[in-house]
């Protein structure tokens, strides 16, 4: 998701990089998880939207969504649902036995984005009721963290958010609220785009980019613990030093027609999948 103008690639002057020790990441992958019959039904289901089927290919939400141990009967926080991508599949999963929390942008800002985007999902969501209608939309942003109840979800996910939020200030404190919202024991799972380990991380993430290291350590802060990271969103083509940052990259195609075959080429971002629990209490 993008929350600003096209931005130059470039690291502040002087900016200091979060000093992080060596991390040993769990050795489990995501191939290692089942996905659920059911789950797969929904991915594959022809009411979800063909510009986002397209994307399949380099997003897995099946193995993604089975690696971070998604469930029918469970509570589910999404940050950020943006055009919906996910809501196509979560909601009716989630519909009969579930709950799901759609933890979208603060309403009644100046921001014309996040209002367009939150009338976009509103309209999503009231043209199909039966799909939809149990969704409880909660808002996320800075000074906007009541996303679901206190000690109420089995599980949070977010995709390609975490550089926004370090980006307007209060990655930690997003972190804080999905800590608060957990049950001992629940899930936090993240995908972002990765940055490279041999530059220090800017910690405003101009470029989109987040180093893996840099993402554990703010979830480690916030007290959860790394369950394990997958390389399902990988992408060893992508450079990662592109004059648009990652909007450079489809689907944004930032540059437009300008070395369209080159980006379409490279395919969308190389992307951690990282996995981390609420301590049992």
């Amino acid at each position: 998701m993008r929350l600003r103008p096209l931005l130059q690639l470039a690291v502040l002057a002087g900016a200091t990089a979060l000093s992080l020790p060596t991390v040993s990441l769990p050795a489990l992958g995501a191939e290692e998880a089942k996905p659920d019959p059911v789950l797969a039904q929904m991915v594959a289901s022809p009411a979800r939207s063909p510009q986002f089927q397209a994307r399949d290919a380099a997003r897995h939400p099946l193995q993604e969504l089975a690696f971070f141990g998604l469930a029918p009967n469970q509570t589910v926080v999404e940050i950020s649902p943006s055009g919906g991508y996910w809501t196509e599949i979560l909601a009716p999963y989630l519909h009969d036995r579930g709950t799901y929390y759609a933890a979208a942008n603060p309403r009644g800002t100046d921001s014309a984005y996040a209002n367009r985007e939150n009338a976009a999902f509103d309209a999503k969501l009231a043209a199909d009721p039966a799909r939809y209608g149990k969704v409880k939309v909660t808002e996320f942003g800075r000074g906007h963290f009541d996303i679901a109840p206190a000690g109420s979800a089995d599980l949070i996910v977010t995709f390609r958010n975490l550089h926004n939020w370090m980006g307007g200030g209060y990655a930690d404190e997003a972190m804080a609220a999905f800590y608060r919202a957990l049950k001992p024991g629940g899930i936090l799972g993240i995908e972002d785009h990765r940055a490279s380990d041999a530059q220090p991380q800017d910690p405003k993430a101009t470029s989109g980019y987040v180093r893996q290291d840099y993402a554990i350590a703010l979830a480690r802060k916030a007290g959860f613990e790394l369950v394990a990271s997958s390389e399902i969103n990988a992408n060893p083509r992508d450079s990662k030093d592109w004059p648009e940052g990652v909007w450079t990259l489809p689907p944004t195609l930032a540059l437009k027609d300008r070395d369209r075959d080159r980006y379409l080429a490279v395919g969308e971002a190389d992307n951690f999948v990282l996995k981390f629990r609420k301590p049992q209490q």
